[in-house]
Order: structure tokens, then sequence, then C-alpha cells
């Protein structure tokens, strides 16, 4: 809009000072002489803006003038550009958003705040994606996104990981989670609350039907049940495997999900220690495809389920061998 693009010109010349047309018409994605008609409707609004041309010239403010917003501290101005973690705006559709309401804010800054407010936002970056957690299927919330913020149910086609078909659900959404670069949709699914990864989502289609969300309950209250279900599911089993290093990279495109921590990798040496988690014992089986590539460390079961499901194997490769014979 005409009106989101003239205060970002104010804003932007208020922190730079003289900026060139051309500098001005790319940060904004329109053409110089649209800059130059926005300067002209700045003017005609009473602000003391004016064009230099020339080498040197560009678009600068009258000496004195500017909006200010006080009141922030130092480490307030700082926590704002921490705000830019990369992904989370990008999914959403936000970034330019973001980009803009930051160019806003470090103009309205005391100036005192606002060296150390930049400084953060070129020294701190915040990247929530799980260290080597494998490919994801690239994710759309455009659907998942509108019926959360119109209170609409949602049907949906959803692939979970052990089925080959996808199912169909209608659920009514509370909102959407980004945990460790993943995206979730937390909903109820028949008064119960039920939690979606949005890369298993198929297809999503809005019902005309409202929501019909448990009276009281929001977002944080929905995710903290299911955040807890998933944390302290009982039955588990902690499995600690050494990776050979040249074999690292397939090891966590299959088994990236089951990982429960980055791997120890200190750069030197023939392994790599991993630690994942299985739902049971016989699921390490998983991991006779690597044969020598991967040795099981811990716990003894473990080991020995393993070591069971390659003497089966063996068995059976020297029955079918004799049988040939």
């Amino acid at each position: 809009m005409k009106s989101d693009r003239l205060l970002s010109i104010l804003l932007l010349l208020q922190t730079r000072g003289r900026v060139p047309a051309h500098e001005l018409a790319g940060r904004l994605e329109v053409s110089v002489r649209t800059i130059y008609r926005d300067v002209e409707s700045l003017s005609a609004a009473g602000v003391p803006v004016y064009a230099e041309r020339g080498r040197y010239g560009g678009i600068e403010l009258l000496a004195g003038f500017r909006t200010d917003v006080t009141g922030l501290t130092a480490d307030e101005s700082r926590a704002l550009f921490v705000l830019a973690a990369q992904g989370a705006h990008a999914a959403l559709g936000l970034d330019s958003a973001l980009g803009s309401a930051l160019r806003k804010v470090m103009a309205a800054l005391p100036a005192p705040h606002r060296p150390a407010a930049e400084e953060v936002s070129r020294r701190i970056l915040v990247d929530a994606t799980r260290w080597k957690s494998g490919p994801h299927r690239p994710v759309d919330l455009g659907v998942l996104q509108e019926a959360v913020f119109t209170d609409r149910r949602l049907r949906l086609r959803y692939r979970h990981g052990g089925d080959t078909e996808p199912r169909t659900y209608t659920v009514d959404p509370y909102g959407l989670v980004a945990k460790a670069g993943v995206w979730y949709l937390v909903a109820d699914r028949r008064g119960a609350p039920r939690l979606f990864r949005a890369d298993r989502v198929r297809s999503a289609r809005i019902l005309d039907e409202p929501v019909r969300r448990r009276p009281g309950v929001e977002l944080a209250d929905a995710w903290e049940v299911l955040r807890r279900r998933v944390e302290e599911r009982p039955g588990g089993l902690d499995v600690t495997v050494r990776v050979r290093r040249e074999r690292l990279d397939m090891f966590l495109r299959l088994h990236g999900p089951s990982l429960t921590g980055h791997p120890e990798d200190d750069g030197e040496g023939e392994w790599v220690t991993a630690r994942l988690s299985y739902p049971a014992v016989g699921a390490v089986r998983q991991l006779l495809g690597f044969s020598d590539q991967v040795e099981v460390v811990a716990p003894p079961e473990a080991r020995a389920e393993l070591l069971a499901a390659a003497a089966s194997v063996t068995g059976l490769y020297e029955r079918g061998a004799g049988q040939g014979a």
C-alpha cells in the first residue's frame, strides 16, 4: 500500500540520512519514478523532504526533523532484533512484513540505542532448524494459517508416519507451532487435542463451519498437553550407536527422525556417535541394513537383538545356499 511505502521511505531517511533514489526504489521494489512521486506526496503532507540531483545527490530530510518513540532500554532494543529467526517468517509469508517492521522500529529507536540494535542484527543469528535432521517435504501453510485466523474447521488428508495412505480428519484448529524447524498444527478432533505435522498434510480444505474449540482452552494450553504426551511417552528405548563417518549422511537421511540429539562428531576419527529413541527393542533391526557400518554400543538388549537378527539372516542365507548346491 502507498501509505506503508511512504512511512518506510520516511523511516529509512531518518535512519540513513541521504539515500539515493535508486537505492530506495530497490529496497521498496518500485520504480525510481514512483519514489519521486512519493517524495512529492510526503512534501505535500508537510514532511520536510527534498531531493538533490547529481553524482552525490539523493533524497534527504531537513536536518533535525524526525519522529521518535522513547521508553525503550538498550537491552529491549537489542531483543527486538533477535526476532528475525530465519524460516518461521518465510513459512508464514511474513518476511517482507518483518523487514518493514524492523526498519520502522530502527528509525523510531532513541539515537543512543540504534547502533547496538543494528549490531545485534549483524552478530546474532537464530536458526531454528535441527542440525542434520534430514530433508523435509516442502510445507505450504497457507490454508492452515487461513483456517487458524478465520476460526474455521478444517478437513485434512493426513498421512501418519507408519501409514502408506493418508487418512481423512475433520479438526478444530487452535493454531500453528514451529518446533526445531518443524511446523505442527494443534487442533481438536472430536473434542480431544491432536498434533498434525504440517509436512504430512497431503491436502487441506477450509469448511464453512465455525471452529468448535473447548471453552477456556488456548493454543498454549493444548500444546502443553500434547508436548508432554510426546516427551513423556512410556516404553521407549534409548539406543547409542557408532556410525562410520563415510556413511553418516545416509544414516541421518534414514534415521534422522529417531535421533534424540546431535551426533557427537569432533571431526576426527573414523566413527561418529549418535543416540536414537525407538518404541521397542525390536525396532533396532532397522539398523541391520548398514551391516558393519553401524555398531550398537548400548543398551545390551539392543546389541543382543541386532546380533540375533544378523544371525537369523545369515542362517537363512546358508540354508538357501545349501539347497542350491
